[in-house]
């Protein structure tokens, strides 16, 4: 694509629109040798088609997509909230939870009714992410007569559902999960300063490992 210009060779694509993921992402992963870009950065307009039934179909379906439009190295990301009285819900469906455009305070309040009632000892609930990597000039990426390949790592976050939210980090369900190290009614993720969450959080988990990955393999 014309937009990628001269230092394609040093840039990343980060498969969102979401500049808090790309923040995110980029303090997470920590490569000062690239240049993380998201979708808008490289005017993509396309989005992928997320009809995976797992967080990891879902990360692979959009590390080729994107990769594909756009002929860089592709970081994907596929994340979600599973509630363990909901037998998993929302799950892949987490940001669409009240619907298709739906807002973060939109989906925490749907949560939150669902959920009305329910004791915190039955309101356990875990964020999980999968990061999955395509590099299309790699080898492993132009693997002959065969799919590309790729790279996934994954990492999850245990807590609980608060019963109203509290706090104004972050983004998401935050400001009503709480970590399992708090106690019930303690903070949410939503009143944990940046640096903390980056470190405890599943997308920290799942970056961390991808960093290895990529400070050892990519070039």
């Amino acid at each position: 694509m014309s937009s990628v210009g001269s230092r394609a060779e040093r840039r990343i694509l980060v498969a969102t629109r979401s500049r808090h993921k790309l923040d995110e992402l980029r303090a997470l992963l920590h490569l000062p040798d690239r240049e993380p870009v998201s979708l808008d950065d490289l005017a993509i307009p396309d989005d992928a088609i997320e009809d995976a039934a797992t967080f990891r179909g879902n990360a692979i379906l959009k590390a080729r997509f994107y990769a594909g439009l756009s002929g860089l190295p592709t970081l994907a990301d596929d994340s979600g909230l599973e509630v363990d009285a909901l037998d998993g819900r929302p799950g892949v469906r987490t940001r669409r939870f009240a619907g298709e455009n739906a807002t973060d305070q939109e989906n925490n309040a749907k949560l939150l009714g669902v959920l009305a009632g329910v004791v915190p000892a039955r309101r356990t609930a875990r964020y999980r992410c999968v990061l999955a990597y395509l590099d299309p000039d790699h080898a492993d990426g132009r693997r002959s007569g065969r799919r590309r390949y790729v790279v996934t790592r994954s990492g999850s976050f245990e807590g609980r559902i608060a019963e109203a939210p509290r706090g104004t980090n972050g983004f998401g369900y935050d400001p009503i999960f709480e970590p399992l190290t708090e106690p019930v009614g303690g903070r949410t993720v939503g009143q944990m300063p940046p640096e903390e969450k980056n470190r405890v959080s599943h997308r920290a988990k799942a970056a961390r490992a991808m960093a290895r990955y990529l400070r050892e393999h990519a070039g």
